[in-house]
C-alpha cells in the first residue's frame, strides 16, 4: 500500500523559511516523479516542483523559482521542500504526490496517483 506523508508545515513570517518533508512507502520510489502540489480554497490547485527519483532532475513552478527547492534522500526514500523567502502568496496547504516513472512537462495533478494527506503552511 503506497502512503506519503507531508510533515514540516507551520506558520512563519514573510521572508522566512520552511522545510516541508514527505516520507515515502509502499512504492518503487527508484523510478519515480514526485511532486509537491499547494491550494487554498477558492484556488485551482498548483503544481510547485518536481523532482525524478532517477536522475534528480527537477522542475519548478514560475511562481516559486529561485525559492523553492525540491531534493530527495534515496536511503530514506523522503522528498523535501525547501522553502525560502515565504511571501503571504505561498499560505496553502502542501500536498505530496508521486506518480511511476517520468516527470511531465507540466506539473499536472490529474496525472499523479497517490498524495498525502496534506500539510498547512502559513505565511503572514
Amino acid at each position: 500500500q503506497v502512503q506519503l506523508v507531508e510533515s514540516g508545515g507551520g506558520s512563519v513570517q514573510a521572508g522566512g523559511s520552511l522545510k516541508l518533508s514527505c516520507a515515502v512507502s509502499g512504492y518503487t520510489y527508484s523510478r519515480a516523479c514526485m511532486a509537491w502540489f499547494r491550494q487554498t480554497p477558492g484556488k485551482e490547485r498548483e503544481g510547485v516542483a518536481t523532482i525524478y527519483t532517477s536522475s534528480a532532475k527537477t522542475q519548478y513552478a514560475d511562481s516559486v523559482k529561485d525559492r523553492f527547492t525540491i531534493s530527495q534522500d534515496n536511503a530514506n526514500n523522503t522528498v523535501y521542500l525547501q522553502m525560502n523567502n515565504l511571501k503571504p502568496d505561498d499560505t496553502a496547504m502542501y500536498y505530496c504526490a508521486s506518480k511511476p516513472l517520468y516527470c511531465p512537462p507540466q506539473i499536472a495533478g490529474a496525472l499523479f496517483g497517490h498524495w498525502g494527506q496534506g500539510t498547512q503552511v502559513t505565511v503572514s
